[in-house]
């Protein structure tokens, strides 16, 4: 379990965040960061604030202890990491006791001042960048809001694909039972993606394309796919009886019925490509891994 709680007894007249760097040995940012979370409590559960001074009794910190598993970067230099992650690794703990993510890797080698620069879908396989401190972060994000970045993905679909299709349908939150879902709306935030065919399994009806999201929504390329009749195959989520959605995220589907369903034992989408430059050197990855 990576989140663990730690008491720690008061000093007196210390500042809190000066107690957290010199006794519980947190980096001064990891220290503000969960001040602002509103993870430092004192003993009767009431939130400490930065510059707020201590006074008797115990302090509470709800703190990530990052394990391993071994999953090793594709590449790493000073200011980066790329992992090519596995379908099934959630990259980052949704409760308390989510067991292992990513970002036990993440924090457990490069420490707590990495963070992920942006996510992939639990079942989603393939490239996903890591800042391994706060300059290279900033800078990464700044990447990400001049739209220089560039992912490519590869899925597998539903029915055969002919020619490029660019969609440009806005995403919003589900109004159906399924909380977690999106869908396409008129009314939703601007989402564009590019998708390319690449090979054609008439036996099967199903055809490999190439998609590049213009924008960062969430479950964009799932969203815009099933939006033009072309599901993802093995996606358990989109265009499927919510019936068997809400088993599925409450774990009641057996592997053997989630694949007669979905057409695969997992989601068929693979972050291939990433491309950007970074202190004025161009970098291109390519995933060593496939789901073919």
């Amino acid at each position: 379990m990576p989140y663990v709680l730690k008491r720690y007894d008061a000093i007196k007249g210390e500042k809190v965040e000066d107690f957290l760097v010199n006794v519980v040995h947190l980096s001064e940012t990891l220290a503000l960061s969960l001040l602002v979370k509103g993870k430092i409590v004192d003993d009767k559960k009431r939130r400490l604030q930065q510059g707020q001074t201590l006074k008797s009794g115990q302090v509470e910190v709800l703190v990530f202890e990052a394990i391993t598993k071994g999953l090793t970067p594709l590449f790493q230099c000073e200011h980066f990491a790329i992992f090519d992650k596995p379908s099934g690794l959630v990259v980052h703990p949704t409760t308390r006791s989510t067991e292992y993510t990513l970002l036990d890797e993440i924090r457990y080698q490069f420490g707590d001042d990495a963070s992920l620069v942006h996510r992939l879908d639990a079942e989603t396989s393939g490239l996903i960048l890591v800042s391994k401190n706060g300059y290279a972060q900033y800078l990464f994000k700044e990447l990400f809001a001049k739209k220089e970045f560039v992912k490519k993905y590869k899925a597998l679909v539903e029915g055969e694909v002919s020619k490029y299709i660019h969609i440009d349908k806005g995403i919003s939150p589900s109004e159906g039972l399924i909380k977690l879902k999106m869908q396409t709306s008129s009314e939703g935030k601007a989402s564009s993606t590019l998708i390319r065919p690449l090979t054609y399994n008439e036996e099967k009806n199903q055809t490999l394309v190439e998609a590049i999201p213009y924008t960062g929504r969430q479950h964009q390329i799932r969203v815009h796919l099933d939006a033009i009749a072309h599901r993802i195959v093995g996606d358990p989520i989109y265009g499927l009886d919510e019936d068997f959605v809400d088993d599925f995220l409450n774990h009641n589907i057996a592997p053997k019925k989630r694949s007669e369903v979905t057409g695969a034992s997992r989601l068929m989408l693979h972050a291939y490509y990433v491309e950007f430059t970074f202190l004025k050197n161009k970098y291109i990855f390519c995933s060593k891994q496939d789901f073919i």
